[in-house]
């Protein structure tokens, strides 16, 4: 079997909590990516207002030469929301999508992230229509496009998400599985080992308390580090990587409690935690 690469996510080290305040990291760039590859990353998730934040100091040929000196190899830039929708919400979607994929092709990203957080309406076929315009954009900048489902999306099954990727007929897109997300919507594993390699785009793992079958409600530390809550995340890695994928796999996750750590507590033990989970 080939070696477990492992991405670590934005959230996870930079150092602020989402919807609280800034939503740029307070750790410089250079300092995150050198910090991840000590821990042993092979790759670094970048979000939309943090790549805003870094071209500010930095151009992106800046931003590509730090990645390759450090080894990250898997690359992904998020998060674009209302590329399926129309009128004011839409031409701002379309500036940040001009922003993500251009982003994606100087930094040579595996993907580009996107989704909804607003549980947006939108008629079925448009959707797929919409799937299949970005995706053909994406491949003119060399990357793909990962949709993720979640609560809060657009499409909230996996059956509805496998279903639009499938009716674009585009190559270079598929969905991003994120384990809190499976757990949240309660979709079995087993259907994930089923999934044709080829529409999964990537995997995020973190863990969670669980209260019976629901997953407890911390407000303020959502995803905690893998192995210190109730997810099945062994039985998770199982089922998907029976469904043949090999590709890199995120770490994601998201507390107040990570924002007072140091780069190197978070790095290293978002690594390890997660490397636990893959039997070797």
């Amino acid at each position: 079997m080939e070696p477990v690469e492992l991405i670590a996510s934005y959230w996870t080290i930079a150092g602020v909590f989402p919807n609280v305040g800034q939503e740029y990291s307070r750790f410089d760039f250079q300092d995150r990516v050198q910090a991840a590859a000590v821990a042993g990353f092979k790759g670094l998730g970048i979000w939309h207002a943090d790549l805003e934040h870094i071209l500010e100091r930095r151009t992106l040929a800046d931003m590509k030469r730090i990645l390759d000196d450090n080894g990250m190899r898997h690359v992904e830039v998020e998060f674009l929301t209302d590329w399926f929708l129309e009128g004011e919400k839409k031409r701002k979607s379309d500036e940040r999508r001009k922003m993500l994929l251009n982003a994606a092709e100087v930094l040579c990203a595996r993907q580009v992230k996107v989704g909804d957080f607003n549980r947006g309406k939108c008629d079925f076929d448009y959707l797929v229509e919409s799937f299949a315009a970005l995706c053909a954009e994406a491949a003119q900048h060399g990357t793909s496009i990962a949709f993720e489902p979640m609560r809060a999306a657009v499409l909230d099954t996996l059956e509805d998400s496998l279903r639009m990727v499938s009716a674009a007929g585009a190559k270079n897109g598929g969905i991003i599985l994120d384990i809190w997300h499976v757990v949240d919507r309660s979709m079995p594993y087993e259907k994930v080992s089923r999934i044709p390699a080829s529409s999964l785009a990537g995997i995020e793992l973190n863990d969670a308390g669980m209260e019976g079958s629901k997953i407890r409600i911390d407000d303020a530390n959502p995803r905690t580090f893998c192995g210190e809550g109730d997810f099945d995340i062994k039985g998770f890695v199982k089922c998907v990587q029976e469904s043949g994928y090999r590709g890199p796999w995120g770490v994601e996750v998201i507390g107040q409690d990570l924002v007072s750590m140091t780069l190197r507590e978070v790095t290293e033990r978002a690594f390890s935690t997660t490397k636990a989970q893959f039997v070797v």
